[in-house]
């Protein structure tokens, strides 16, 4: 991820909160790590994929069969799935990755499957389930509570029974699918998902810098994020840019003063203000 954020950044940044122009500021998020990346392009690419799927889904005798002819399309003829063989990939984080591989994470490729839906004149939404990103359809007249929830990373439709049997495995045989779950996720939220796994990814890696470069474009995003603070300035102390950590380590603490964690950071910050360079 470039250390220099880009004006069109700040511009996705600063936008009123909307999934509009979602495909969009996936592709801003690619060019960030990557400034060759040819956003217009990944916009025309993702146009065709619907052009190519209306013949289907405008022949489909149903709503709810107007969306099972979106999923042929895009999972069958166009091959889109889930890298499950190499899901720690970096490029599965890309949408124009994702366009060109017909392959990527959850999140990449729920961002794909809702802008190709509504391109189609769908209503479509990203759903952070936990753990594992979905899409849904809402509005779909002829099937119970008027929505169809899409896993793209299997290629396949889920009930809610499904979706109970996911949490069930996930947080013990008693657990409950709370219907939260399911609403949609704001852009700025998919945004954050999406660096997260970058930044994650760049840890793994060894990759300070790049984990850095997320952080800087999260905080961006949500500057009211305690957590990414503490994050961000225990990476910076790692990488011995104390003053840097030193002034995430207060902003955390202007966000979040109680509690153990603020009295842990408190004890760091101030060790380190002991011990920090004078700025020349």
């Amino acid at each position: 991820m470039q250390s220099e954020i880009s004006d069109r950044f700040h511009a996705l940044a600063a936008l009123p909160e909307s999934q509009l122009g979602l495909a969009e500021g996936a592709l801003v998020l690619a060019s960030e790590a990557r400034p060759e990346v040819d956003i217009a392009r990944g916009l025309e690419a993702l146009a065709e994929l619907a052009e190519r799927a209306r013949p289907l889904v405008d022949a489909a005798p149903t709503p709810s069969g107007a969306v099972s002819a979106l999923n042929h399309s895009l999972f069958e003829l166009e091959q889109f799935r889930g890298n499950q063989k190499r899901y720690d990939d970096p490029r599965n984080s890309f949408l124009d990755e994702v366009l060109t591989r017909r392959r990527g994470l959850p999140i990449t490729l729920s961002v794909l499957y809702v802008e190709v839906a509504r391109l189609l004149g769908h209503e479509a939404y990203g759903v952070g389930f936990p753990g594992h990103f979905l899409s849904k359809v809402v509005g779909v007249s002829d099937v119970p509570d008027r929505e169809i929830i899409v896993d793209p990373f299997f290629g396949r439709i889920l009930s809610l029974d499904e979706c109970a049997e996911r949490v069930r495995a996930a947080a013990g045989d008693h657990s409950e699918l709370d219907q939260q779950w399911l609403q949609p996720a704001t852009a700025i939220e998919i945004y954050v998902r999406m660096l997260n796994n970058l930044k994650l990814n760049y840890l793994r890696q060894g990759d300070g810098l790049g984990a850095l470069g997320c952080f800087d474009r999260i905080v961006v995003l949500a500057p009211d994020s305690a957590q990414e603070y503490r994050d961000r300035g225990v990476l910076l102390e790692r990488l011995e840019c104390v003053h840097a950590a030193i002034e995430d380590y207060s902003r955390f603490l202007e966000l979040a003063p109680h509690g153990d964690e603020a009295r842990q950071i408190r004890l760091r910050r101030d060790a380190l203000s002991s011990q920090k360079p004078a700025l020349n």
